[in-house]
């Protein structure tokens, strides 16, 4: 399980230390041409997390390495995508064996990649019923996959979100999100409103838990009978909100708002586009709220970085899509085997345990760390789905955006990359492959204290 030592990845990809010089300086002006270019040719709402892009060049496992040779320590994932690490041979395999063999024809016809990918996801749903599945792209298209198949199913249209979540960069996946800055400009689309999320650490309620009683919950059935028809078609949620940033609801929360939903004739989607497939430590996200919806979607890990979608739901949802559909590239075969490869890795290797564990470890030093840089308000997270949320000061718990981007630039600088996300931009987030190791994590430890050193210090 464990990954190879970075020294002999670094030898096989460049050679001798002498060797890696010499393409460090070839390589500077072709990452200036590219920049430069990415400018010229690339839409300029891109989002960069760097004030200089980097430009990635080559990966393996829990590495990647730049242009110019230098290597980095992968704490992110791609957005929370590579779940069993970069060009895991497992899955390359798989993809090279399909790739010579068939490689597109649509969803208009059967094929056996496709069809063993959903008997496996129906195989590890939640209390095994969830049992069919339909194949996109993205996790954008996989939630306007379930918006749909809600308003067939129950004959209704509103829809419930949350607050401070991200469902897609859609129209209807832009509508759905509950942040401003990824909603963009334009009319959304109606019939969708946002209730109050579980944020324990900004409580909108200026609560505690557990002593609140989970009234952001609680507040769902007054926003439904207030601010719908009181009919509605479903609930989505992200049992960890993703770039909300980890937002990590109490347990009661999701059990709660699943019954005000349902007795307002709604069903309940999980979006577990970003906590399906073992980062948890559990298959997925909502199993830890003991709660089984009616309707998941998920993508990225799924894929380990290659693109793909799924909406699975209960038989008698799936069956009420009645209208026309197709997904020219959904279930792709490539795709669809490089998918089972992954989830059959995950069970092999049994990752939902390293999740857990080795989670458990690294949260342990985000804490010993918390203890030492006051900059760090909160920690939170399950599994290998962590975060940092840093501010100002911890009794006004004033967003530290600038100190944020700070840290970014230093971890990069000490070899380290983690993700940002948050409302306030004030959240690292930190999802590294689910195959780590407890000395990946002293290493991670160690580069973030580093970080967070200088960071103080400017």
């Amino acid at each position: 399980m464990r990954f190879p030592a970075s020294h002999d990845r670094l030898s096989r990809r460049w050679g001798q230390e002498g060797k890696i010089e010499s393409q460090v300086a070839k390589n500077t002006d072709e990452r200036d041409q590219l920049i430069l270019a990415g400018k010229e040719f690339l839409f300029p709402a891109v989002l960069h997390y760097y004030d200089e892009p980097l430009v990635v060049e080559t990966a393996q496992d829990q590495y990647l390495w730049d242009l110019e040779g230098r290597q980095y320590l992968d704490f992110f994932g791609g957005i929370v995508t590579i779940s069993v690490g970069h060009l895991n041979e497992r899955v390359s395999r798989a993809v090279h064996r399909q790739v010579d063999r068939l490689q597109h024809v649509s969803t208009l016809f059967t094929t056996r990649p496709q069809i063993e990918l959903a008997e496996r996801i129906a195989k590890v749903s939640p209390s095994g019923k969830l049992t069919k599945s339909f194949f996109t792209n993205s996790g954008s298209e996989a939630n306007e996959t379930a918006v749909q198949l809600a308003r067939c199913y129950t004959g209704n249209t509103e829809i419930v979100a949350l607050r401070h979540s991200y469902h897609g960069r859609t129209s209807g996946g832009r509508a759905l999100t509950g942040q401003g800055p990824w909603r963009g400009p334009g009319t959304p689309e109606s019939g969708i409103v946002h209730a109050h999320n579980a944020y324990c650490y900004r409580c909108p309620f200026g609560k505690t838990y557990p002593s609140c009683d989970v009234a952001c919950a609680r507040d769902v059935k007054e926003l439904v009978e207030t601010s719908t028809s009181g009919k509605l078609a479903g609930f989505i949620g992200e049992p960890i909100q993703g770039i909300g940033g980890f937002i990590t609801p109490p347990k009661e929360y999701f059990g709660i708002v699943a019954e005000i939903v349902r007795a307002h004739g709604g069903i309940f989607i999980s979006d577990e586009v970003q906590t399906a497939w073992g980062r948890t430590g559990k298959w997925f996200g909502i199993e830890h709220y003991d709660l089984v919806p009616e309707v998941m979607t998920m993508a990225k890990g799924l894929g380990n970085g290659l693109p793909i979608g799924a909406t699975t739901a209960r038989p008698e949802i799936a069956d009420s899509l009645r209208y026309l559909t197709l997904s020219t590239f959904g279930g792709n075969p490539v795709t669809a085997a490089a998918a089972k490869a992954v989830i059959d890795y995950v069970e092999d290797q049994d990752l939902l345990k390293n999740s857990r564990e080795v989670g458990d470890y690294l949260e342990a030093h985000l804490r010993s760390i918390q203890e030492e840089f006051p900059l760090i308000g909160d920690v939170r997270g399950m599994g290998l789905m962590r975060a940092l949320e840093l501010v100002r000061d911890r009794d006004s718990k004033e967003p530290a955006k600038r100190e944020t981007g700070l840290l970014m630039e230093e971890a990069r600088s000490q070899g380290l990359l983690v993700g940002r996300g948050g409302l306030y931009g004030n959240v690292i987030r930190i999802s590294p492959p689910m195959n780590i190791a407890r000395d990946d994590v002293d290493t991670f430890a160690k580069m973030l204290r580093n970080a967070l050193l200088a960071v103080v210090g400017s």
